[in-house]
């Protein structure tokens, strides 16, 4: 469970590296290293690499140097990680596992009733190893996915029955998700129009009716992630807005260009495009 360390009355900012991180940080205790992908890098596909940074030496290395426009992660039951490929033209959007020491990967799903995937965007994996996800269309919309074949939805994958399911609909663009400690509620960032955060009563692997629990500036909010008291962090332009579990607005960590982030070793450490920094608490 990530820890409560950062609080409103004293937070410390310190930057870890300059390098051009941009989504999907992932922490590994057992290695004190920092997983994430890369800014995109113009083309057709932008190229992404996934690279690890150690955290104890600082050196960095290149896990796998073109990840398939490469978004969201998570760290596995397995140890793998569980990645959000958001495809190209010619290769499909899917969620992939990637072992963190040869890069090698696979497949864990990549269509819905035979249709493919969007552009998978952010991925948790619960206590009972289902992986749920979001699928907004960004990938069409910035032109290096074909059009559309599903609506943006978010989804439930479990790895046992290797059965897929939509888990909710009416979103505009799903982006981040993150469980309450208990994993009774699944929050998810719409940050299409409406910029919304949502609340999803979890119960026997679905999903209730969801309600607005925050508004959002536009183009955000896009990461998201919960602490042990049940705070829930959400990136924006500025930096990290931090609400109570009813949505209420406690404070904000100011990192002008925060992209993403997660807990790890006691910090919370942030992507910005250029740098990645750890926001402490004193």
């Amino acid at each position: 469970m990530p820890p409560s360390a950062v609080t409103a009355r004293a937070t410390l900012l310190e930057l870890v590296v300059e390098t051009e991180a941009h989504e999907g940080p992932v922490y590994a205790p057992d290695e004190h290293a920092l997983y994430f992908t890369t800014k995109p890098v113009g083309g057709d596909p932008p190229r992404v690499e996934i690279r690890r940074l150690d955290l104890g030496s600082g050196e960095l290395t290149t896990v796998r140097p073109d990840a398939n426009v490469a978004n969201g992660m998570v760290l596995g039951p397995d140890g793998r990680l569980v990645v959000c490929e958001q495809g190209s033209r010619s290769e499909p959007a899917r969620i992939s596992r990637v072992d963190r020491r040869t890069g090698a990967v696979d497949t864990v799903v990549d269509n819905w009733a035979g249709r493919p995937l969007n552009s998978p965007n952010d991925v948790v994996v619960a206590r009972d190893g289902s992986i749920w996800f979001t699928d907004p269309s960004y990938g069409s919309l910035q032109g290096f996915r074909p059009a559309p074949a599903l609506d943006d939805y978010v989804y439930r994958h479990d790895p046992a029955t290797g059965e897929t399911a939509v888990a909710a609909l009416g979103f505009d663009k799903p982006n981040g998700l993150a469980f309450s400690p208990d994993e009774r509620v699944l929050y998810v960032a719409d940050n299409g129009r409406p910029h919304h955060l949502l609340a999803f009563p979890v119960r026997d692997g679905r999903l209730g009716a969801g309600r607005v629990i925050a508004d959002a500036s536009p183009e955000h909010p896009d990461g998201l992630k919960v602490d042990a008291d049940g705070r829930i962090y959400a990136s924006d332009a500025g930096g990290v807005r931090v609400h109570a579990p009813d949505g209420e607005l406690l404070f904000h960590i100011a990192v002008p260009g925060a992209v993403n982030f997660c807990f790890g070793a006691g910090v919370l450490f942030i992507t910005t495009d250029t740098a990645i920094w750890a926001a402490k608490g004193a």
